[in-house]
């Protein structure tokens, strides 16, 4: 059983189609070339044109009391922060003897932590003797000012324990005092009390031993954080070469151009909603694609590549023949975004058609390339528009016209009772397809196929619809009917509405989507 609606078919459709997407992504790959070739040259110059400053470079060993074998850095991250305080930077400008402010020099070096106990310090300056001149200096006033704060903290920690000490020994004279005025007696509890002043003096005495032993410590580790602590890679000047710089930028400069001009293409396309697969057109048409033309190449084509595209032209042409042949009615061909290729193929067809007889060329096109184009001596007759009446009774007449917008619609139908759309891939937007479709049904033209030009080489979609709405006329009864003023009775219209009439081909499958009223239900 055949159930057929359109809303099915446009709740089954995707949201985005991947696959037009990359297919239009990648015909437009001119635009993100472009971009890339601009991103790199734009890169390359940047690397030329504004070369890095001179800059000079030097590692300082830092010690710290605190070290620890599990420190996460905390330790090299304060010191690479204390490197950018003004009190750094003003100590280095007074080595140099220079006049320009902390906060200014400060802009121009920074400090790194290599290790939990490495910094690298990296100076731009004018030259490289004033880089290396002030590397050197910012490097000493960071050793020396970290030298005078672990000085003033042993020093502040040894000077803590000596007054505690002393406190102690303060104590401990006094219990000296109370135990020298005490008389031998045989009162117990005066020996108790005597007993516990002797207990207390001994604690005083091994706190006293503790407090300069540990005096001691903190005056005699400060040395060693004091030697370990100095320049251990000499500063000297960072060597730039041009052409590693210049292909870093310009690799950078193609990554961000190609970046954006897909990511450009793909909005592009996502909003222009221009179909470009065969399925697509065919779908947004109503009509199926019966041949296709693909884009010549740029570059000179090689003998084989002619070979192939004169073959292609050739079957287009027979595929076209067959078509006509096959129409009771005078045929034209509709193009839409491809005029020139339209007139080619006009011309090629009506030659392979004089073999059974006259063929008149009805130049229907906006432009004059048909009519005023050189032709071959000997081949067809072409003729303007306005000039229909003049065309021999015994000559088959081949309409040449034009579907792009600004299209008189009611002078389609003096070309021909029958046409062949020939869409360029890309070109128009679905709205625009629809309403093609819509105005050829109500023009009454009956649509045999679609060529389609400039076809995707990547495109697998199939254009042919097997079963589809009747939006124009089919055949010379209904034609003539129109002519005599007469219309499909109703009973045969209810009965193509309701899909009991005869289907149009053997082949069953879900009728195609109508062709909306307007382009917002289009959209």
């Amino acid at each position: 059983m055949t159930t057929s609606t359109t809303s099915e078919s446009a709740t089954a459709a995707p949201l985005l189609d991947l696959q037009a997407l990359v297919v239009a992504v990648r015909r437009r790959r001119r635009l993100w070339g472009a971009l890339a070739l601009l991103g790199l040259l734009a890169g390359a110059a940047v690397a030329v044109l504004l070369p890095p400053p001179p800059s000079a470079v030097t590692k300082v060993l830092v010690a710290h009391r605190e070290d620890q074998p599990n420190d996460s850095g905390t330790l090299i991250r304060t010191d690479v922060a204390l490197l950018g305080t003004t009190r750094i930077a003003e100590k280095a400008l007074d080595a140099l003897k220079s006049a320009e402010k902390p906060e200014d020099f400060m802009a121009d070096y920074r400090g790194t932590g290599l290790t939990n106990n490495l910094l690298q310090i990296e100076v731009t300056a004018g030259t490289e003797a004033e880089a290396v001149a002030r590397a050197r200096a910012l490097a000493d006033a960071f050793v020396a000012d970290h030298v005078r704060r672990m000085w003033e903290a042993a020093k502040a920690e040894s000077q803590a324990l000596l007054d505690q000490r002393d406190r102690m020994r303060d104590e401990l004279a006094q219990v000296n005092k109370v135990i020298g005025g005490r008389s031998p007696g045989s009162d117990p509890g005066a020996s108790a009390s005597t007993e516990s002043l002797f207990s207390r003096r001994a604690e005083l005495n091994s706190r006293i031993a503790e407090f300069d032993r540990r005096a001691a410590e903190a005056r005699t580790g400060t040395p060693q954080v004091v030697a370990g602590t100095q320049i251990v890679d000499a500063p000297r000047a960072v060597r730039h070469s041009l052409t590693e710089a210049a292909v870093t930028s310009a690799g950078i400069g193609l990554v961000l151009g190609l970046a954006l001009g897909l990511a450009l293409a793909a909005i592009g396309t996502a909003v222009a909603d221009r179909p470009v697969l065969r399925r697509e057109i065919a779908a947004n048409l109503g009509v199926s694609v019966i041949a296709e033309l693909r884009r010549p190449p740029h570059r000179p084509a090689g003998l084989w590549q002619r070979r192939r595209t004169l073959a292609a032209r050739e079957r287009l042409t027979t595929t076209l023949v067959r078509a006509v042949r096959g129409s009771a009615e005078p045929v034209s061909l509709l193009e839409l975004g491809c005029a020139r290729a339209t007139s080619v193929i006009a011309l090629n067809l009506a030659e392979a058609l004089g073999a059974q007889g006259p063929v008149v060329v009805v130049d229907g096109l906006p432009g004059a390339e048909l009519s005023a184009g050189r032709r071959k001596p000997g081949g067809p007759t072409v003729v303007g528009g306005g000039k229909t009446a003049t065309v021999p009774h015994q000559a088959r007449r081949l309409g040449v016209g034009s579907v792009a917008p600004g299209t008189a619609w009611t002078d389609l139908q003096y070309l021909g009772g029958a046409a062949v759309l020939v869409v360029r891939a890309g070109h128009g937007s679905a709205a625009w397809l629809h309403t093609v479709a819509r105005q050829l049904a109500d023009q009454r033209v009956a649509v045999l196929g679609v060529v389609l030009i400039d076809a995707d080489p990547g495109d697998r979609t199939d254009g042919t619809l097997w079963e589809g709405p009747y939006t124009a006329p089919r055949g010379p009864q209904e034609r003539a009917a129109r002519q005599n003023g007469t219309s499909r009775p109703p009973a045969e219209r209810q009965a193509r509405q309701n899909g009991t009439g005869q289907p149009r081909t053997e082949r069953p499958s879900t009728p195609a989507a109508l062709v909306p009223d307007s382009d917002q239900e289009a959209r």
